[in-house]
């Protein structure tokens, strides 16, 4: 059975990220750290063959796709359905900030309860659907070739699930950097894990620009 490979990437970094501040479906730019490590990735994948690029079209990952898009030809394409997890009401604030206002609900949330949304949010388990969909539709489109999905740490943690097996609630064993690099391989069948949080392009242009 043919497969499509995928390349899963997280966007650069955001101001947000650094300060632990929830973004979901809020629309935040790169920040000067997260434009370069998308130069970088996009400077790692050049040479890769690429049909299509898969973006979620919220500005952090579109700009991080749009610099993979330019280094591989590959053309680009905004889909809603690879946006974050919807955290409602917790969009806009910082970890600490909601043990302080919503202790319960922040419980909740660190408990991974899978049918428990945050008010106006995206349960775990609607997130699963559709990401699940979304990465079969695309991906049905290109078998024997290879795509780049650009997204969200929510989203690459649902891919790496769904790759192993692992239950929504059981705990995070995997690093969801940014602009780490992921590959995976689709069948009809569903999705395995190829490898998983390269960063092996940050670290040697780090090294690089540390010795110049």
């Amino acid at each position: 059975m043919q497969a499509t490979r995928i390349i899963a990437i997280r966007h650069g970094e955001t101001a947000w990220n650094v300060d632990t501040r929830l973004q979901g479906h809020l629309d935040i730019a790169l920040n000067a750290k997260g434009l370069w490590q998308a130069a970088q990735a996009a400077r790692a994948l050049a040479e890769e063959p690429v049909a299509a690029i898969y973006t979620s079209d919220l500005l952090r990952a579109w700009h991080t796709a749009s610099a993979i898009a330019q280094s591989t030809g590959a053309p680009q394409v905004a889909s809603r359905d690879l946006r974050e997890r919807c955290f409602g009401s917790f969009e806009g604030k910082t970890y600490a900030e909601l043990e302080a206002q919503w202790p319960l609900e922040a419980m909740r949330w660190r408990r991974r309860e899978p049918d428990w949304a945050p008010p106006g949010g995206e349960s775990l388990l609607a997130l699963r659907e559709r990401i699940a969909a979304t990465v079969t539709a695309f991906a049905a489109q290109h078998v024997g070739g290879q795509i780049v999905l650009v997204a969200h740490g929510g989203v690459m943690d649902v891919l790496y699930r769904l790759a192993t097996g692992q239950e929504l609630q059981a705990p995070r064993t995997w690093q969801l950097g940014n602009a780490t690099i992921n590959r995976l391989l689709w069948t009809p069948e569903g999705l395995t894990l190829v490898g998983w949080g390269d960063v092996r392009h940050l670290e040697e242009a780090t090294l690089d620009e540390g010795s110049a």
